[in-house]
């Protein structure tokens, strides 16, 4: 009886790495996921606090796959390790501060360091690539590129697109069948959809902008601006998660403000009010604010009077807030709102 490969395939939570595991299960592999956790990713986080869409499911969508398919998935926390992939990629950054190409090389690293590790015993490692998806990182010249500088060599399968390139080691070896292995192309989705149809999925992340914050044009904004006014190239998990939550507004290059925009971010910067300066309404229903910097006592009347902009006493003439210093002091401020109009575009980041 012919020994039961083993391969770990790399789980976005999108629809390519899912249909790419089913093909290589289909085949008889035994297949298990991992999940790199950068911090960057889109789910996991903000839908999870947001109360907005409530009729809609909140779930990570590498478990969800994972579920699906019925196999084990590996979520493997990465987030110190990525600092150097994002900072110092080698291949350069995307349209925004995505280091795609960097990204993919570290993560099928990760994954055949994780794979081939003595506990383990896999025989190969799988993705959800398509050539010429991705501008990037899934071109004719890139992907073999992925395969050398992540050491993984011809031990690394694409299933959905393997027709269009050289035999792999699991190919040659018979660990799987190539006539069964796919062809797709280009940026188009109707191939997936119909292959996923015809398994009987019905449903299945939508695969705009990936699962990444760091292709979001506007999450790239404020990422650096978080530079430029810190004047280095670094972060902390708390800096990456905040850039995902509220209205970010920067009054001045010392400090700036986020403004909740509901209840969920509200109750999510709440949980800073012993980190930062922050403020909350009194006189009217509004959001929580934080402050991040150093923000003089006269930037924090500012603070107030935007508070009072973006509450319910946007039109009155006094507002007033609590205002809460991180040693868990507090006074009360009473300011005019700051005019609607008046609130200049530079502000926003």
């Amino acid at each position: 009886m012919a020994e039961q490969r083993r391969a770990v395939a790399l789980i976005s939570g999108g629809l390519d790495s899912m249909l790419a595991a089913k093909v290589i299960i289909d085949q008889g592999v035994h297949v298990e996921g991992v999940n790199f956790y950068t911090g960057f990713c889109v789910e996991g986080h903000t839908h999870a606090i947001r109360r907005t869409h409530q009729d809609k499911q909140k779930r990570n969508n590498a478990l969800w796959v994972a579920e699906q398919l019925g196999i084990k998935l590996h979520i493997i926390d990465v987030i110190e390790e990525y600092k150097d992939v994002l900072l110092n990629p080698k291949h350069g950054y995307g349209s925004h501060v995505n280091p795609c190409l960097d990204c993919k090389i570290f993560m099928v690293k990760k994954a055949q360091t994780w794979s081939f590790m003595e506990e383990n015993h896999f025989d190969f490692v799988l993705t959800g690539e398509v050539l010429g998806q991705r501008p990037m990182s899934q071109r004719k010249q890139t992907l073999p590129l992925i395969a050398k500088q992540s050491g993984v060599e011809d031990r690394l399968v694409r299933p959905l697109c393997a027709q269009h390139l050289d035999p792999t080691l699991p190919e040659r070896e018979g660990w799987i069948d190539r006539d069964k292995l796919l062809g797709f192309h280009g940026r188009s989705r109707k191939p997936q959809i119909a292959l996923a149809k015809s398994y009987g999925f019905t449903d299945w992340a939508q695969p705009a902008g990936g699962c990444c914050f760091l292709t979001n044009p506007e999450y790239a904004s404020k990422l650096k601006d978080l530079w430029d006014s810190r004047g280095v190239r670094d972060y902390e998990l708390d800096d990456i998660m905040l850039l995902k939550v509220g209205r970010h507004l920067r009054p001045a290059p010392h400090f700036k403000l986020i403004v909740g925009r509901e209840e969920g971010e509200n109750n999510y910067l709440e949980g800073y009010k012993n980190t930062f300066v922050s403020l909350k309404p009194i006189s009217h229903l509004g959001p929580f604010v934080v402050i991040d910097g150093s923000p003089t006592t006269q930037d924090i009347e500012l603070a107030a009077r935007i508070l009072g902009r973006y509450s319910q006493g946007r039109d009155a003439d006094l507002f007033k807030a609590e205002v809460r210093l991180p040693d868990a002091s507090a006074y009360e401020l009473e300011v005019s709102p700051y005019p609607i109009a008046d609130i200049p575009k530079a502000w926003h980041v």
